[in-house]
């Protein structure tokens, strides 16, 4: 594949939302450090929610909670889909969109164009969430895309990323994971002179 990869706007939007979860509110390690999750905190979720653009009120508690449950289960699709374990990922997405009662529907801003979105049945805030990321995350893997939904190469860092570059080469969540990587490299090459 050649050329920066293109998503639409909202596909973009709801894969930055998947990575957000499950970056904030999945345990781990970022970055070297142990990242303990919230456990279903409206707090923490809210927080989420504020990152990706969406700050909402407040987030009820049934919210927190699916969101947070919701987060676990995308990590199953970025690992499977990083390991070139397509079947499993696609398995999860499936279960999520059948979860999720998620439809598409045409949606338009105030001065926007109208775009294609995917809600459930309901409006509440997960389930809207929820199906969208599902929907998002289905839209990635079940193109040539799915090699672009990546867990972070650095050690001690599980955090995940879509890789959006040209090259499709990105190993890494950020560039302090990146620079971390390089410097023990340099640091090990240096102690073998």
């Amino acid at each position: 594949m050649t050329g920066q990869v293109s998503f639409d706007s909202h596909a973009r939007n709801v894969l930055a939302a998947s990575v957000e979860y499950v970056n904030r509110l999945t345990p781990g390690y970022a970055g070297g450090v142990e990242h303990t999750a919230p456990s279903d905190e409206p707090e923490a979720v809210a927080e989420a929610l504020t990152a990706i653009g969406h700050p909402p009120k407040s987030v009820p508690l049934d919210d927190a909670r699916r969101l947070v449950r919701l987060a676990g289960r995308m990590r199953i699709v970025f690992e499977a889909a990083n390991t070139g374990d397509l079947d499993t990922a696609a398995a999860e997405i499936n279960a999520l969109l059948v979860d999720t009662n998620a439809r598409p529907q045409l949606d338009r801003g105030k001065d926007r164009p109208w775009s294609l979105h995917f809600h459930g049945p309901d409006e509440q805030l997960a389930n809207g969430w929820a199906a969208g990321c599902a929907a998002g995350l289905a839209l990635a893997v079940g193109s040539d895309l799915a090699g672009r939904l990546g867990v972070c190469a650095a050690p001690q860092c599980d955090r995940v990323f879509v890789d959006v570059s040209k090259n499709g080469q990105r190993r890494f969540c950020s560039p302090q994971c990146q620079s971390r990587v390089k410097a023990a490299a340099h640091r090990a090459r240096q102690a073998a002179t």
